[in-house]
């Protein structure tokens, strides 16, 4: 296991999320702290609308909670403006869906590099870094297909690699796992391990307690709340 740098990259400070208002208020979060660092691979467990993707949504930026706070190294995400949060999730913050969200009408290389290109990085660099992030994730060759040409393990390597091109510090993976034979999870799984050695915090939301035994800790929500928090011998992870 990684030694985990002691900052935080992700840190929940008693968040609170709620959905509606009034008899229809939903309180998906409820008062949940935690710190996720960089080199750590966390996994979160819990029954079905217990508050895990809502927990993911939140460290990416993609919602803002209703109170308490959320920092992205040390900058409170609800704070910072529309525009400087837009530019953390394109450089910073990488999240794979179930879904993928992969562009049928792209290719595989031209899917990861993308994000780089919005961001104004020239093609050849896009390019460059996209090749070496699908290297990575063990996909190097007829990088010119289109997604539905590929598995759907091949699939989501493509997705990880889109997620994590560049400068990426954290990885928020949501069931990523769900639609794959046990096989390829498997392998998908061991991807998500590999990315820690570059330093990059992942947190992966899985049902399934052979896929969270990768992990450096494995933390259960109930009802919105943290209750319990294993942590692996030897990953230096501290509560």
């Amino acid at each position: 296991m990684n030694q985990p740098h002691p900052d935080p990259v992700v840190d929940y400070h008693d968040v609170v999320k709620t959905f509606g208002a009034g008899a229809t208020e939903v309180r998906a979060l409820n008062g949940v702290s935690l710190s996720v660092r960089a080199g750590e691979f966390t996994a979160i467990m819990g029954p079905s609308g217990c508050g895990k993707s809502t927990l993911l949504h939140l460290g990416g930026g993609l919602e803002l909670p209703t109170a308490g706070s959320v920092r992205f190294d040390g900058h409170d995400l609800a704070a910072i403006g529309p525009s400087r949060l837009a530019e953390i999730r394109r450089r910073h913050l990488g999240y794979v869906f179930q879904s993928l969200n992969l562009v049928s009408s792209l290719t595989a290389l031209e899917n990861v590099m993308l994000p780089m290109e919005l961001d104004g990085l020239s093609v050849r660099d896009a390019r460059a870094h996209a090749i070496e992030a699908l290297a990575q994730v063990g996909i190097e060759q007829q990088l010119d297909r289109h997604p539905d040409s590929f598995s759907g393990g091949q699939q989501q390597r493509i997705a990880i690699a889109r997620a994590v091109v560049g400068e990426r510090k954290v990885l928020f993976a949501d069931e990523p796992t769900g639609a794959l034979d046990t096989l390829t999870a498997d392998q998908v799984v061991e991807v998500l391990a590999g990315l820690t050695d570059r330093g990059v915090a992942v947190v992966m939301v899985t049902h399934e307690p052979r896929f969270a035994s990768w992990a450096d800790r494995v933390v259960f929500l109930r009802d919105g709340k943290v209750v319990d928090e294993s942590v692996a011998a030897g990953s230096g992870v501290s509560r």
